[in-house]
């Protein structure tokens, strides 16, 4: 497998924020490919992806792919082309450490297998849930979490776990090899240089959903008028 160098902005010197994008696109493309669309115009999946075209192009010329006049993108051919840059073409070992009702509803997701992940470990340090099995995988101990990224390999570490261990357990996995960790913990992880972090944090994204409403709430009521004693 060749692996071409990785720039300081972005991933093979793409920008961050076309790396950001391309999820999205993604998601798009399946979404078209699954209705029987075969091609689409810059336009269409711009729309479809809640971008401009302008920035679609320029994003999707990063990776050579520059549509053909008058007919627009082959939506196969670029499903591909994301697909290999963002390393999907690949199985990615994920390893979920904390099989609480997060780390339960992460394991049942169909849609890790169907994009290159491959949940390979399932850890939690919980003696009533350890030897459970969720979603066709037994739950082991978090005591294994090392032997398990050994073994499978494990690309990924999603932490699942409550604030108080998710530094812990962070420090573990990136002392077994994991370079790239998920987060889901409310906790922001103190890391070394070379290790990725994506938290996902649920309560700030409805807190950020809650401003908006209030803020739509406000403009469609009744306006006040303030008058002068």
């Amino acid at each position: 497998m060749s692996h071409r160098p990785v720039s300081a902005n972005g991933s093979h010197g793409i920008p961050e924020a076309t790396v950001a994008r391309l999820p999205v696109y993604l998601r798009t493309l399946y979404a078209l490919a699954e209705n029987g669309t075969a091609t689409v115009s810059s336009e269409e999946l711009a729309v479809a992806a809640g971008v401009n075209s302008a920035k679609l192009r320029k994003d999707l010329s990063h990776l050579g792919s520059y549509g053909t006049r008058g007919v627009g993108y082959d939506v196969e051919y670029l499903v591909y082309q994301v697909s290999r840059e963002l390393g999907l073409t690949q199985d990615w070992p994920v390893a979920i450490i904390g099989a609480g009702n997060l780390g339960r509803a992460l394991a049942n997701y169909g849609g890790f297998a169907s994009r290159g992940f491959r949940i390979a470990g399932l850890l939690d340090s919980d003696a009533a849930v350890v030897g459970t099995r969720i979603a066709g995988l037994a739950v082991q101990h978090s005591d294994e979490m090392e032997t398990v990224v050994r073994r499978h390999r494990v690309s990924i570490g999603v932490i699942a776990t409550p604030a108080g261990s998710a530094q812990s357990v962070c420090d573990r996995l990136v002392a077994a090899g994991v370079t790239s960790i998920l987060n889901f913990a409310p906790v922001v992880l103190s890391v070394p240089d070379g290790v990725d972090v994506r938290k996902v944090d649920l309560s700030i994204e409805l807190q950020i959903l809650a401003f908006h409403a209030q803020r739509k709430a406000s403009m469609s009521g009744p306006a006040v008028q303030v008058v002068g004693s």
